[in-house]
Formats: structure tokens, sequence, C-alpha cells
């Protein structure tokens, strides 16, 4: 039997789950207050945290300041579907090799994956910028679904690997008997059990995606049409002053569409984040 906290112990932990909470949550809920404060208040003396003749204006001007602020959620949304597309095609079978066979330098593949996650987009930008050059790239949405899949397939593959390494190599054998070749048996077999697993994959790459696009679309890209939302927000940016109302409010309406993804499949994500947790 597990003891039951006493009456201060759980007063201490509450206290710090919510100490902790506050911290995290702050952020963003002075950036929902900031969006519904008139522009002109923003940087009042006294300061005020609620916002004082608040409403929801900023929502609707920012897409009169931005007129192309739709398309840019478009692209961000697109892009980072098509890079999570791409990796979850490369990672599946990727993992299941590394999952279950062993061969020469397979550790120092896996090794070398963790290495490139240790180099930041920003050192690389030079060369692929002349590869996606040659390759005539540049100025298309593969510009920056390419390196966005490139930095993101490693510590994907690691991820899964961990999970299909928790799958009973007896499911194999048993398939392998009854004559199923090695893609039946991770197409009919492995991929069922391992579903939690690659959707929670999935998730984290299209998070991922969403979040790294600023940096290749300034580099990669220069065409308004395929720009996606972080280097849309730059729109906001004026030469006299910031619109930070605005911002704030196309900041919360760009990240829906993630907010949108993770709560339709969050029971798949805990799913998979806590499977193997218990031996069976």
């Amino acid at each position: 039997m597990i003891d039951r906290y006493r009456w201060y112990e759980a007063l201490s932990l509450y206290a710090g789950l919510a100490v902790f909470l506050f911290f995290v949550l702050a952020p963003f809920i002075e950036g929902f207050l900031v969006s519904l404060k008139p522009l002109a208040l923003l940087f009042s003396t006294p300061y005020s945290f609620l916002p004082k003749n608040g409403s929801f204006d900023a929502y609707f001007r920012m897409w009169d300041s931005v007129p192309l602020l739709g398309l840019y959620i478009f692209n961000s949304f697109f892009i980072s579907s098509i890079v999570t597309i791409v990796v979850v095609i490369v990672v599946v079978p990727a993992a299941y090799s590394f999952a279950r066979f062993q061969f020469n330098g397979s550790g120092l593949m896996l090794g070398g994956f963790l290495a490139v996650n240790m180099f930041s987009g920003a050192v690389l930008l030079i060369p692929l910028f002349r590869l996606m050059r040659e390759l005539g790239l540049l100025n298309t949405y593969w510009a920056m679904i390419v390196p966005g899949a490139a930095f993101l397939i490693p510590s994907s593959i690691w991820l899964l690997r961990t999970y299909m390494i928790r799958i009973p190599k007896e499911l194999d054998e048993a398939a392998w008997v009854d004559g199923a070749s090695r893609l039946y048996t991770l197409r009919r077999v492995i991929l069922p059990l391992a579903m939690p697993g690659i959707v929670v994959v999935a998730i984290m790459t299209f998070i991922g995606a969403y979040a790294q696009q600023f940096i290749f679309a300034l580099t990669f890209n220069s065409k308004s049409e395929f720009m996606p939302l972080p280097i849309g927000l730059f729109a906001f940016f004026g030469k006299q002053e910031v619109i930070w109302n605005e911002l704030m409010a196309a900041s919360f309406v760009g990240v829906l569409p993630v907010m949108v993804v993770i709560v339709f499949l969050q029971r798949y994500l805990v799913a998979g984040l806590t499977a193997g947790a218990v031996k069976q």
C-alpha cells in the first residue's frame, strides 16, 4: 500500500506545481492580454496586468494589416504537414532496422544521428543554400521541407527505435514461421503495435517543423506566396513602431493549427509516451 500524503506534504506539492505552472503559463497569459489591450495603453504608467477597455479588435485588424496572413498560416501548416509525412515514411523502416538488426556500423550511425542534432541550422546555412541552389529548390516549398525533414529525422529515429525495441521479437519470429516476409511483418505485425509511438513521432515532428521554419524561410525563400507564418509576423514590425497587440493576436491565431492537432491526438500522445513504462 502507498501511504497517503500528509496535509502539509500535499500542500507543498500543489504549491510547487502552482509556482511551476505560473512561470510556464505566465508568458502566454500576458501575451493574450496584450492582444486585448489598445496599442496606446500597452506602455502606460502605472502598468496594468488586466486590460483596460480590452477588446478583440486586434484579431480583426490584423487581417487588414497583413493581407496575406491567412496564406502565411496555411503555408506553415502545409510545410509542417509535408515534413511530418516525409519524416514518418523515412523513420519507420529505419527505426525498425536499427531495432531488429545488428550490422556493422549501426552504433556509429546512431551516434552520428546524435551528432547531427548538436549542430544548429544556422551553422549549415551556407552549404544548405548552395545545395538548394544546385537542386533548383530555392523559392519553393521544398526549400523549407527538405532541410526541415533532414534535421528532424535523426531524433525521430532514436525515439521510434526505442519504442520498437520494446515490441517482443517473438512476434517477428512467429510471422516468419508462417512464411511472412520482412516487409509484410513490418506492415501487418509491427506497425499496428508501434502506432502509438509513430503518433508521438508525428506530433513531435509537426511541432518541430512548425517551430523551425523561420531560419530556412528567411534564407532559402524570397517569394511571399511561399512564406510561412514566422516570416509573415515580421510585417507587424514597422519602421516607427511595432503593432504589439496585433502581433500577439496573429501569433495566437497562428498556433491554432498546432493546438488543434495536439487536442485531437492527445490520447494517442499520452498512450505513446507511457507505453512501456510498466514491464509486461
